[in-house]
């Protein structure tokens, strides 16, 4: 029969695919590298490719080095015929007495059946080994980039759970099934070439799994001390941030890498001098057990090497009461590890000394003397007693737990408990919060409230929500358009008559001053573009950027109960491509030149800019106008090489073929922000919100006003004693905040918390990428802002962890929960909100805040702030209410509110015709120095077939008082100076007495 694959065939096959791929990587480098050219950071790029090609190179040059040597030395010592063996009843023959040792079987002979389990068990295991592997190096490669942080977690050693995971896999992943018996095959058909290839295969894989590791590498060589040490082993926590996690990957790798082995070279030897067509396999010979004693105690020593590294994991342990090593920890497994890792480097020592001198012969088991096991080339009593150690520490651990530990499990666990506080509080920055009383008394007065008018000026009454599905209706101008989302920000605005509060008073008001803002970007969205203009013209040289942005005051309502616009639409009667400002005082305060947005949340698309073809720039009435992008964005296109790489790398030919390209034409890609600040820096993690910045900044040649901001944090999950909760981490800190030019792409960061050693330690290995904040322009300084994740991370550890006192902790007697609000028709969580108020001083500070609530109760007991601006940002402040008086909380007010029969007809009345009720944010307002509480929520109309909320009400609740007027300052008027009230208003005095209903 013809044979259409020749081996002089099949190598030239393998040569054009390996010069293709390595012609495919060198493309992708190239590409690679005049991108990061392109943001500035080519050095960073170096830098990371270096360390990366440098591992997969050693890594996996030390592994094939390693497996093909021990294949090397299998197939010299194999079997290559079946030897004759003596037997009792005859004398040995001259020649067999002058035999090497080496080829007479020193361990007993293995029947067809018992070398067919073996071998299939042995290849099985191979396959599973293999599929495991190949999927840690799959994920370690193929990020998501939608995740705030894509440092791939760190990989755990191949144990029998893994095999557990891959054959519950099977059924549903068929084609796992499928290699699994094909590399069973294979072995029976081929063995010797397919260990070769399984040789190379583990050894690229190795490679890939520590080279896609290369962040945590660079940590352990470049480790920060922390100047603080874990109560335990009194090692600095650097120790387990940086060195741990290295040698865990270390002992990854080795374990792999040496059980692979042993199964090749046993494999080898089984499968040797045909035996399974022989139907025998005679024993393994002296060199063939000391080749074994050798791979076994490599083994062995990288076991012992991970009970040692599990003693230190024991402060990670979530068995006890609390996070982190308990009493059953610390007084048994410790010493268990201690003694099991020893047993198994002692064990390796013996192993290798019999692999080296071959000392050892068969040791005599009575227990097997009819057996055909009775003799065995080695002594089983140090694996009896290793895994006599491993039994006691599954068994035991229970046991010294119920019967030691939980009849007096207080007493045993409290330093255990004072740990785990301490460090958890040190680990996500609550230590550094400080606590303040307010007691509540209701000392507000209309001329308190004029003291405080630029608060009452900013409390939001729009949120994020309803202004969204007002600018897709009203702002979106055309279908490819998006308003991705709606960001709080505060900005200096000029003061106008009609925002003053009605109530008479003295108070002068700055001329200026910062008014909390809803700022949302008009993206542009390709996947909304009409199908039958989806051409490869359009998608990449027309449809190339958004297009300005809304400006919206958080507490102004326009006609028709409408939100208010400090900016809006595109064109004005000057300048069609002007913004619309809503005076010219707002004109000159807030930044719209150049409103382009070629990188944002949405941009996802590649584009080439300076075409033959203009974009499109905004729309103009029934026609739209085209524009040539003139930014320092992008990589020229400048000859047919760099059309052909990048052709290849996005694989669009088109580029090749298209004519509309010029001299000047720039490809611009990773328009993503997302994406771009993940490619820069993936050791960092990100928060999820980036919010759009208008700003002037000064000295720049380009003229654009638009930014975004995205804070950066430095994370870990092995902090010792730290409780991460539903986390991935349990350690945290805002250490950076990154800015986005959005029309060039221009990227920056700067650190913002130097005293942490995690970015300490980056700052080392990338010195260039970083800068200090002080050189972050001012106009840019002042939009900087706690952000949301952070402090969602730090508020739901504080509900716990606020308790510093062991058995309080341990009785979980003060334990605090996020309140419930109902927004629309449906009960959420509360979530924490900017307000724009005098914290310690009369000046206006940017907060965030949120509410407690205790886990029994829904009367409020504390709220914590998070500071913005200046000197003070980072800094945090616990606002603790007594105890022994009832505060209405928010779910008290809100069933209060719902239970008011005036209020609840109005509602339903308005349900009836046609429109839905939502009921907004409650929102509760602190005054520091009147001590009192304020609560204030809008409730938005909404018609059922138009949705295009309007602010209809604004519900204020004050001590024992709930009133519903149109607008806040009528509220605050028929309670504060209720004689020049309006006669629409409704209000309700509250009784004391009376029961409140919540919904569940």
């Amino acid at each position: 029969m013809f044979k259409f694959f020749t081996p002089s065939l099949t190598k030239f096959i393998t040569f054009l695919l390996g010069i293709g791929l390595i012609l495919e990587l060198v493309s992708r480098v190239i590409v690679e590298r005049l991108w990061f050219q392109e943001v500035g950071y080519v050095d960073i790029f170096a830098e990371q490719l270096s360390w990366q090609l440098g591992l997969w190179v050693i890594i996996s040059g030390f592994s094939w080095w390693f497996l093909w040597g021990n294949l090397r030395q299998a197939e010299r010592h194999k079997w290559h015929f079946i030897p004759q063996i003596p037997t009792k009843n005859k004398k040995r023959r001259k020649p067999l007495k002058q035999a090497k040792p080496q080829l007479i079987p020193e361990s007993p002979s293995l029947g067809l059946f018992w070398l067919i389990v073996f071998t299939i068990s042995l290849g099985c295991l191979m396959g599973f080994m293999l599929l495991y592997y190949s999927e840690v190096a799959y994920n370690v490669w193929n990020p998501d980039f939608t995740l705030p942080n894509i440092t791939p977690p760190l990989p755990t050693p191949f144990f029998l759970d893994s095999v557990a995971e891959i054959l519950s896999q099977l059924r549903n992943q068929l084609w796992k099934a499928g290699i699994m018996g094909g590399i069973i095959i294979v072995i029976f058909v081929n063995s010797q070439l397919y260990f070769k290839i399984i040789s190379l295969t583990f050894s690229i894989i190795f490679g890939l799994v520590l080279s896609g590791n290369w962040t945590r590498i660079l940590q352990y060589f470049y480790p920060t001390s922390f100047g603080e040490v874990d109560p335990q082993f009194s090692l600095d926590v650097g120790f387990y941030i940086f060195t741990l996690s290295f040698w865990r990957l270390v002992n990854f790798w080795l374990g792999g890498l040496f059980l692979v082995g042993f199964i090749l070279v046993s494999l080898t030897y089984l499968l040797s001098a045909n035996s399974l067509s022989q139907g025998k396999f005679p024993g393994f010979s002296r060199f063939q057990l000391r080749h074994l004693y050798i791979l076994g105690s490599l083994l062995m020593s990288v076991i012992g090497l991970y009970h040692w590294l599990a003693r230190y994991q024991l402060l990670y342990s979530t068995k006890g009461v609390v996070f982190g090593a308990s009493y059953t920890d610390i007084h048994f497994l410790l010493p268990i590890y201690t003694i099991a890792s020893v047993l198994a480097i002692l064990i390796s020592l013996w192993l290798l000394i019999k692999g080296i001198t071959g000392w050892g012969r068969y040791a005599q088991i009575p227990l097997l003397k009819r057996s055909k096991l009775k003799k065995l080339p080695f002594s089983p009593l140090p694996f009896v007693i290793y895994i006599t150690v491993i039994i006691i520490s599954f068994l035991g651990q229970q046991t010294v737990q119920s019967f030691i530990v939980e009849p007096n499990e207080l007493a045993r666990e409290t330093p255990y408990i004072e740990r785990s506080i301490a460090l958890t509080r040190h680990a996500f920055g609550l230590d550094k919060i400080q606590i303040k009383t307010l007691n509540a008394q209701g000392n507000l007065t209309a001329n308190a409230l004029n003291k405080n008018r630029l608060t009452i000026n900013n409390i939001r009454l729009w949120d994020s929500r309803p202004l969204l599905q007002t600018n897709r209706q009203l702002q979106q101008l055309r279908l490819y358009y998006k308003f991705n989302d709606a960001d709080i920000d505060r900005y200096g605005i000029p003061i106008e008559n009609d925002v003053q509060l009605t109530i008479e008073s003295d108070v002068k008001l700055p001329k200026i001053a910062k008014q909390q803002v809803l700022i949302a970007a008009r993206e542009l969205d390709y996947n909304e573009v009409p199908e039958q203009a989806k051409t490869w013209v359009n998608q990449h040289l027309v449809y190339t950027h958004g297009y300005g942005f809304t400006l919206s005051p958080v507490n102004r309502v326009a006609q028709g109960g409408l939100p208010f616009y400090f900016v809006q639409n595109i064109g004005t009667e000057n300048n069609a491509g002007d913004l619309q400002t809503s005076s010219n005082a707002i004109r000159d305060n807030i930044p719209i030149d150049n409103p382009r947005i070629y990188f944002g949340e949405s941009t996802d698309t590649y584009i080439m800019t300076n075409t033959e073809v203009k974009e499109l720039d905004y729309p103009s009435g029934q026609d739209n106008v085209y524009n040539i992008y003139n930014g320092s964005g992008g990589i020229e296109l400048k000859n047919w090489t760099r059309r052909l790489l990048f052709a290849n790398y996005l694989k669009d030919w088109q580029m090749i073929f298209t004519r509309n390209f010029t001299p000047d034409t720039k490809l611009i890609f990773r328009r993503n922000i997302n994406r771009r600040i993940r490619t820069l820096a993936p050791f960092l993690r990100f928060d999820r919100d980036p919010y759009l910045v208008t700003a002037e900044i000064k000295n720049k040649s380009e003229e654009t006003s638009l930014y975004w901001i995205i804070d950066a944090y430095t994370t870990s999950n092995r902090y010792p004693y730290s409780e991460p909760g539903d986390r991935p981490f349990n350690y945290i800190r805002n250490s950076a905040k990154i800015v986005i030019d959005a029309y060039n792409g221009d990227v920056n960061f700067y650190i913002v918390d130097p005293s942490d050693p995690l970015i300490q330690t980056w700052r080392k290995i990338f010195p260039t990428l970083f800068k200090p904040l002080s050189e972050m322009p001012i106009s840019l300084r002042v939009h900087i802002r706690y952000p949301k994740d952070l402090y969602n991370t730090q508020s739901e550890r504080l509900l716990t962890y606020h308790m510093t006192d062991p058995q309080v902790f341990y009785n979980r007697e003060d334990q605090w929960r996020i309140p419930q609000e109902i927004y629309g028709e449906n009960q959420q969580p509360i979530e924490p909100y900017y307000l724009l108020m005098s914290l310690t001083s009369e000046a206006q500070e940017f907060i965030l805040f949120s509410v407690y609530t205790p886990t029994s109760r829904n009367n409020l007991i504390a709220g914590l702030f998070a500071r913005s601006d200046g000197d003070n940002y980072g800094k945090m402040l616990l606002l603790e209410l007594p105890k022994q008086r009832v505060i209405y909380g928010p779910e008290q007010i809100e069933a209060l509110i719902n239970q008011d029969p005036v209020i609840s007809q109005q509602i339903s009345l308005w349900n009836r015709q046609g429109s839905r009720v939502i009921q907004g944010n409650l929102l509760v307002i602190p005054f520091f120095a009147e001590q009192s509480l304020l609560y204030v929520e809008p409730l938005y109309l909404e018609a059922e077939q138009n949705s295009l909320p309007t602010l209809a009400r604004v519900i204020v609740a004050y001590e024992n008082q709930i009133v519903m007027s149109e607008t806040l300052d009528e509220a605050l008027t028929s309670i504060f100076e209720p004689e020049k009230g309006d006669s629409s208003t409704i209000i309700r005095e509250l009784d004391p007495e009376e029961q409140i209903i919540i919904p569940n």
